[in-house]
């Protein structure tokens, strides 16, 4: 009897003996949900953010459904960016590899690489194939990749699959294949220009939606930190060296506000790596590369990296602003307090920023209020607390209106008055004192 926490799903003998080789202890949320469903041939939708353990979700029953006798394209899986493709098809390999040798031929496919070279390496039909939209669908044009064999169809993060522009490829690539296709579709939010794709492929998909309050792992802190009318650049910098982290990413919503950021740290002697859109694929690919071996404490990025890049042992999480789709805190936040590590998010606050932290609060996220002092952490009272403010007694507000300033001045007027107050406030002090 193994005591193996994946067996009760029924996979396959070597998929289960690489799962132990993994540090999984046991089947995530999402995992447990997703994975009988798959096995038993339903389409379905998954709604869940990053960290959730998505990725295995699809990746072992679709493993254990592939027929290794047959040589044809049986499964493909399409994400918006070469980085994540990648990093799906490291862990697709990872899983089949037994003794240097692939129970299951799997090909990458994503831009910014030969695509002669990988039409003249499709005389050999991968089994299950991984990568972008626009690649994909050059090589099945060409005629080199043959897609209508295929049963299962993976759509990872759908949504920003939206946002870039490639859903509409997707849908040309959904439309080659079998019309009794299984199709997993995921993304972290539906959005309404999603649901044509939706209903054209899919007659009733069973739908898992993993809450934002139970994908937000405990083992992370969130914290605030306040401006104050500070310069943000210097708290920043300031923070980051106190925290003086493993490793840390800090979100910006813009390109221009991650190159000024970045500029800005880098002048105050600080290493720093950038990820944006406008970075060219083969400086992407070698900011990766430069990351992965740990060249950078700090990378300044905008939310593709959240969604399109897995990055390791980041151990920090910095909002320099805050997002206007509040759903990707929870995915920037996921890029720490991975595995069985522990992680910090901490959001540079200010007044402004209010509504969202109240509404981010409605999601089930709880903050601490911290602040910098000489060089340290310290955690400060609560951002909502207010002091009680002591009032005047009524009664010397009333002494003020006793005495009313006459229409006609005459002279001595104003020691006269003064006199008269006093004279008044001293009754009133008796009467005071008798009460």
């Amino acid at each position: 009897m193994t005591n193996n926490p994946f067996a009760k799903f029924q996979l396959k003998s070597y998929v289960l003996k690489q799962i132990e080789r993994k540090p999984f202890q046991r089947p995530t949320e999402i995992q447990e949900r997703v994975i009988p469903k798959v096995l038993a041939g339903k389409s379905l939708i998954g709604q869940s953010q990053t960290g959730t353990g998505k990725t295995h979700a699809f990746l072992l029953p679709i493993l254990s459904k592939i027929d290794e006798s047959v040589e044809e394209v049986q499964a493909v899986i399409t994400v918006p960016t070469r980085e994540l493709a990648r990093q799906i098809y490291h862990m697709a390999r990872e899983l089949v590899e037994i003794d240097g040798k692939p129970k299951v031929t799997i090909r990458l496919f994503v831009g910014g690489t030969d695509k002669k070279r990988y039409i003249d390496g499709l005389k050999k039909q991968p089994q299950i194939v991984i990568g972008t939209p626009g690649r994909i669908f050059d090589l099945v044009k060409e005629e080199a990749l043959f897609i209508h064999t295929a049963n299962h169809f993976v759509v990872d993060e759908a949504d920003l699959m939206l946002d870039l522009g490639f859903i509409d490829t997707v849908d040309q690539i959904a439309a080659r294949m079998p019309k009794d296709l299984q199709m997993l579709v995921f993304s972290a939010t539906i959005p309404k220009q999603m649901e044509p794709f939706l209903k054209k492929y899919m007659e009733q998909p069973e739908f898992v939606q993993v809450d934002p309050a139970t994908t937000t792992p405990k083992k992370i802190r969130h914290c605030l930190l306040p401006l104050r009318h500070r310069n943000k650049i210097d708290l920043l910098f300031q923070l980051l060296k106190t925290y003086n982290p493993y490793l840390a990413i800090v979100f910006a919503n813009t390109k221009k506000t991650v190159d000024e950021l970045a500029d800005a740290l880098a002048n105050k002697g600080m290493k720093v790596g950038v990820i944006h859109g406008d970075l060219t694929p083969r400086e992407r690919k070698k900011m990766m590369n430069e990351m992965n071996d740990l060249k950078y404490q700090y990378i300044v990025a905008t939310d593709l990296a959240a969604r399109g890049i897995d990055i390791d042992g980041v151990s920090h999480v910095v909002h320099y602003e805050l997002p206007s789709d509040l759903q990707f805190y929870i995915h920037r936040s996921g890029r720490t307090g991975r595995g069985s590590y522990e992680g910090v998010s901490t959001v540079l606050f200010d007044l402004k920023d209010e509504q969202k932290i109240s509404k981010l609060e409605k999601m089930g996220i709880t903050f601490d209020t911290i602040d910098l002092n000489n060089g340290e952490i310290v955690r400060i009272h609560d951002r909502n607390r207010r002091e009680k403010r002591k009032r005047k007694p009524i009664e010397e507000k009333t002494n003020v209106k006793a005495i009313k300033r006459p229409k006609k001045v005459k002279p001595g007027y104003k020691k006269k008055w003064k006199e008269e107050m006093e004279k008044l406030n001293r009754k009133h002090k008796r009467k005071n004192r008798l009460k």
